[in-house]
């Protein structure tokens, strides 16, 4: 499979920034992938326990779905730092150089205001969670400040990831939507 320039890896940018921002956006994507292997392990950990030795299970399913959405929020920004995101470059492919370059700060600073708003009530959700002890009403009884911690994490890292992509961009450390110049 070939990339398409705008899956393209982007080159390691001078701003200092840009770069601590970039690592911890690989360290979280190792965390992400972390939780993915440990939520395999434990689904055939659970596999093992009914099927084979015939016995229940407790907190098995409920720490793979915690653990898998987990991963999914706390591997947004590496995503993110890979270009790894659907995009359609049908429109800034027809975009002049200065339409482009428009066109995509505009659109990173929606993004990072979504983002925002979205990080906003995650740690709202994690606070609530957290202060008044809620714990899932299963027989394992996890308390949820800790699965739903992932959401703001994940999208605090994120936001950070995409105002990281900004100044790179403002900077003119990157293309705007990887494309060459029109």
């Amino acid at each position: 499979m070939t990339a398409t320039p705008s899956t393209q890896p982007r080159a390691p940018s001078p701003m200092a920034f840009v770069r601590v921002v970039a690592a911890i956006s690989q360290a979280a994507g190792w965390c992400a992938a972390g939780m993915i292997l440990a939520a395999v392990a434990i689904t055939c950990q659970m596999i093992f326990i009914r099927f084979v030795l015939n016995g229940s299970t407790v907190w098995q399913t409920e720490a793979v779905v915690y653990l898998v959405v987990a991963a999914t929020l706390v591997g947004l920004p590496y995503v993110q730092l890979l270009r790894g995101h659907v995009n359609v470059d049908l429109v800034p492919l027809a975009l002049p150089r200065r339409a482009r370059f428009a066109l995509a700060v505009a659109t990173s600073i929606g993004s990072i205001a979504i983002v925002a708003l979205m990080l906003f009530h995650g740690f709202e959700y994690w606070h609530v969670a957290w202060e008044r002890g809620w714990r899932s009403d299963t027989v394992w009884g996890v308390r949820l400040w800790i699965p739903y911690l992932s959401l703001p994490v994940g999208f605090g890292l994120l936001l950070l990831q995409l105002t990281a992509d900004l100044a790179a961009l403002i900077a003119g450390d990157d293309k705007p939507f990887g494309l060459e110049a029109a």
